[in-house]
Parts: structure tokens; sequence; C-alpha cells
């Protein structure tokens, strides 16, 4: 818990340092009537013109992003005050993803020198990166070199990277909460604890193993790489829709509140999560290219239908013979205390 701590501070202190310098190195900045109020698509990259249906595909930046609220809510169980530090974490955890991305975006944004350049085919990255162009241009034009560009394009690969450890870390605990609850195959392997490390070693090289082969189709096919963040999305989100439409319909007197509660305004934002998440799910789905052939198709549909197809067979063949829900660790009395 503490090294993904000191990893979430490194992408802070680096993220601080391009929205800072970017814009001063700058020769010249945009103003703030094409920052805020200037829209631009790019039909000749993605092949979409229609402006509405590029505002909606715009949201899945921020999705991809937020992953990072996660990590801490599987994270908890490690921690002490769990009930009420988790949600503390989650909430902390998306204030400083929402401003420090806000910055980020206003200062990429700011530096543009030449919008066309940016999704020429022809440029460095082939049109399929944005900030690179812009972070060439701004030194380029400054100190006639690339150096600065190039450094600062390893903070944001670090960046990637260290998010990437993130996420590994959240699914690996994933998986080891399920094997501890033998709701996976092989779960006497994934959830054994390293005796020195205390973390579940096993899990971590599984899931790293996991991304490694999903990601080598990458290197050949772009469009493996929308399908798979566009699973994994959906994945992640839907599972948080489950308790979420749980605690819409459940009964107050029923229901039984925990040190970190919401109050009245409980319901409320249930609805607007449960809503958004509904939207974002189907959205994922949405092709992201046009026109639509067998290279540009989004087959997060397909992928999805066959990994949910595949699960349901093993419930109903297998699973729900004998898996019995979450196993308890732990024991209460009857006022509901450890």
């Amino acid at each position: 818990m503490l090294r993904l701590l000191e990893l979430q501070r490194d992408q802070v202190v680096g993220g601080t340092i391009i929205v800072i310098l970017l814009p001063l190195v700058a020769l010249t900045t945009q103003s703030a009537s094409y920052v805020f109020t200037n829209f631009d698509v790019a039909p000749e990259l993605t092949g979409i013109s229609s402006k509405p249906y590029a505002v909606i595909l715009s949201f899945l930046v921020s999705q991809y992003s937020l992953y990072g609220y996660d990590a801490a809510a599987h994270l908890t169980e490690e921690t002490r005050g769990a009930d009420k530090n988790g949600p503390i974490a989650i909430l902390t955890s998306i204030g400083i993803i929402s401003v420090f991305g806000w910055a980020y975006i206003l200062a990429l944004t700011f530096s543009i020198q030449d919008f066309s350049y940016l999704y020429d085919p022809t440029n460095e990255t082939a049109g399929a990166f944005v900030p690179a162009p812009i972070l060439y241009d701004a030194f380029h034009g400054r100190y006639h070199s690339s150096t600065g560009a190039i450094i600062l394009l390893c903070i944001i690969w670090g960046s990637f990277f260290f998010g990437g450890l993130s996420i590994t870390t959240s699914a690996a605990r994933v998986v080891y909460a399920l094997s501890r609850d033998q709701g996976v195959p092989f779960s006497s392997v994934w959830r054994k604890i390293h005796p020195k490390h205390k973390v579940p070693s096993n899990a971590v090289w599984l899931c790293a193993a996991i991304c490694i082969l999903l990601g080598l189709p990458i290197l050949k096919v772009n469009v493996v790489f929308v399908a798979i963040t566009s699973i994994c999305t959906i994945g992640w989100v839907g599972g948080y829709a489950v308790p979420i439409f749980a605690r819409m319909v459940m009964p107050e007197k029923n229901f039984k509140a925990g040190p970190f509660y919401l109050g009245s305004f409980s319901r409320p934002i249930c609805l607007v999560a449960f809503l958004w998440i509904c939207y974002t799910c189907s959205v994922f789905l949405l092709p992201t290219y046009y026109p639509i052939s067998w290279n540009t198709f989004n087959y997060a549909p397909v992928a999805l239908s066959a990994g949910l197809g595949l699960i349901m067979l093993w419930w109903v063949l297998s699973a729900r013979k004998w898996f019995k829900g979450p196993v308890r660790n732990i024991e209460t009395d009857h006022s509901g205390k450890v």
C-alpha cells in the first residue's frame, strides 16, 4: 500500500512539471476562447465528422483514467479502519485525478501551435499520439531541439507504466479475493501469500502474464487495444453497478449505514452513478473508427458476449455445484462487532 502511494506521488510530481513547464516553453499560446469554445474533429484520421458523436466518444477518456480509485478500493482491506478510510481514499483519488487531469488537458490545449499538424498521418506519431507533436512543437520552436520534448514524453510514459502497476496491483487483489473464496480455477495457487513480502505474488504474476499476452496483438492490430480497454472498463464499472442498484432498491429499514454515510443524498447519488455507468458501458460498445471494416470494427461487443457466455456456461455446468459464496475469515458477535 505504501509503495502504491509512492508511485502515485511520483505521477503527481511528473504531471505538475508538465503542467507548469509546457505553457512556459511554448512560443505562443492559444487564447482562452479557442481552448474553451473551439471544437474540432479529425475525420481524415477517424472517419468521424459528427460533432455530437465525437462528444459522446470523448467521455471515454475520463473512464480510462478514473481507474485509479478502483485500486484504492481493492487495497482497503490492507489498511486500518477500512470502512471509513476506504471511501475517503476513493474520493481523494477522484479529486486528485480530476484536478490534475483537467490541468494537464489545459496545458496541452493552450500550447497547441498548429492543430492541423496534430492529426497529420505524416507527423512523428502518424497522427496517433497527439501530446507528442504538441511537446515537440513547443521545445523545437524555442530551443530548436527536441530533447525537452523527449524528457517530458518519458514522464508521460512513466505515468503510463506506474498506472499499469496500479491496475495490476488492483487486479491481483481481485484474483486473490476470488481465489480466497474458491471462485476461480486453481484457487489454492493464486491465494498463496509471499512469506517475506506479504502479498499474493502468484496472483500478481498471473495478472502480469495475462496483460503481456493480451498486449502482444496490439503491436500488430490497433483495434485490439480499443477492444481490451472497452471490455476491461465495462467489467470494472459494471461491477460497481450491482451494489449501487441493490442500494437503490433496498428498503431503507433493511439498510445498515456504516461510518461513512451520505445520508439523504445517498439515493440520488446512486441514481446518477447508475445512469452514468449504463451510459458509459453502452458507449464503449460503439465504433470509434469509420468506415467500419475488419480493421476498424470495435470487437468489444463480440468479445464481451463470448466472455459472458463462457462464464455462464461454466456456472451452469460446474461452478453452481460447489461455489457457496464469499468465505468468512472473521467472526462477529450479535451486535455485529468483530
